[in-house]
């Protein structure tokens, strides 16, 4: 894996919001189509903006600030680190694991980093970005959020097992590449301080308000902040599947039906006098019968309708429109970047996507297709004989937007 990075510039020019293209807000001018075939999983992409209130609307020092005085805030939804002292969790949390702010401000003074993981759960136009990002890569997206004190550094050098984008918010940290010791390592696999050796310094850049660098996993990294601001940035992190993953799912799926797969490993196999022989002439056929009917797309299904499933439904505006749904005249239209999927279980139609799946009649297929097309329209054009009912349940799982009547 390469780790020199490229630099952009975009010298001021269009970013889109992320509610229209949420790949080309952390990335342009780089195309998706470029990003992905020449840096996802294979090199870092630094994108120097030149726009320091780019990411303003999604956060800032003062909304954190006032997040932390005011969130009951518990365990597991602040961390503190501090790469010169290690910091004991039991410090700042309490024995009925609520958060001891006054503590936490107290080792910020003293040079902590403060760590706010999964963010996107309890801000909403960070949950709303990193719903739109599962869309592009149809996989969980976190954030965490690090405020780092002037002249501090929250961890040493490194690798993350998962992808990340790093916003630049406030603040500016130095960044050093060090290689990648692991390609594109498990989940699981995580750094290891002494096994994993970071090698020279391979690439060095300083991060800015607005800008913005995509770190494959494997890559070695430190940031210590740089200035005598504190910097704050969100690490929007990718939480893949792999072609590991296909394949077991898909040897799970053949093991249903092929009872060979389901026999017991062999008495006493762990015996260091055990003849494996035998053994070794079962696991060849099993492979052979992996290679004749495992099924690709029976698995890539299920995890897809498992991708849909566990996403989080949106339903901003839902309890408060729904006096008001369906009135005379209104027009809606499908949320965009909502995902979903639509299959026949025994004579019904289930709707699948974010929150689990929802059922329908089998002669609501028609209507589906209309109210799900992302095209306006009305109670009166959803053909099938209870409209209002599929309106409401759309509506109800958050689907559906109401257009404004100026549109």
């Amino acid at each position: 894996m390469a780790t020199t990075v490229r630099g952009v510039e975009t010298a001021g020019g269009p970013v889109p919001h992320w509610s229209e293209d949420p790949l080309g807000f952390l990335i342009a001018p780089v195309t998706s189509e470029e990003f992905f075939e020449r840096y996802f999983e294979r090199a870092p992409l630094l994108t120097a903006r030149g726009k320091p209130d780019l990411y303003a609307d999604m956060l800032t020092l003062e909304t954190l600030d006032s997040f932390i005085n005011s969130a009951d805030l518990r365990q597991g939804m602040l961390d503190l680190a501090n790469q010169a002292n290690r910091i004991e969790a039991n410090s700042y949390i309490n024995e009925g694991g609520r958060i001891i702010t006054p503590v936490v401000a107290e080792k910020y003074l003293e040079g902590a980093t403060i760590i706010l993981p999964h963010l996107h759960e309890s801000m909403a136009e960070l949950g709303e970005f990193a719903r739109a990002l599962e869309g592009v890569f149809s996989c969980h997206v976190q954030t965490n959020v690090y405020l780092t004190p002037a002249s501090a550094q929250g961890f040493p050098i490194h690798y993350d097992n998962h992808d990340v984008f790093v916003m630049q918010i406030s603040g500016a940290k130095q960044w050093s590449f060090y290689g990648a010791p692991v390609t594109t390592p498990y989940r699981g696999e995580g750094f290891e301080m002494g096994r994993h050796e970071p090698g020279p310094v391979t690439e060095s850049f300083t991060l800015t308000p607005g800008d913005c660098v995509y770190v494959p996993r494997g890559v070695m990294h430190a940031a210590p902040n740089a200035g005598d601001a504190p910097s704050l940035h969100i690490t929007v992190g990718l939480i893949t599947k792999t072609w590991a993953d296909l394949i077991l799912e898909s040897v799970s799926e053949l093991a249903l039906s092929e009872p060979a797969f389901r026999r017991s490993l062999p008495a006493g196999y762990a015996r260091q006098e055990f003849d494996r022989e035998e053994a070794r002439r079962h696991f060849e056929t099993l492979t052979a019968l992996i290679a004749e009917k495992a099924s690709m797309d029976s698995a890539f299904d299920l995890m897809a309708d498992e991708f849909l499933r566990l996403r989080r439904p949106n339903l901003a505006g839902v309890i408060a429109g729904t006096p008001d749904v369906p009135r005379e005249g209104d027009r809606f239209r499908k949320r965009a970047l909502v995902p979903w999927q639509v299959a026949d279980d025994d004579g019904k139609l289930a709707l699948i996507g974010p929150g689990g799946d929802i059922f329908f009649d089998d002669d609501d297929g028609d209507a589906l297709d209309v109210a799900l097309s992302g095209k306006p329209f009305g109670v009166a054009d959803l053909p099938c004989k209870d409209p209002r009912r599929v309106l409401r349940k759309l509506w109800a799982n958050g689907y559906l937007e109401r257009i404004p009547a100026k549109l």
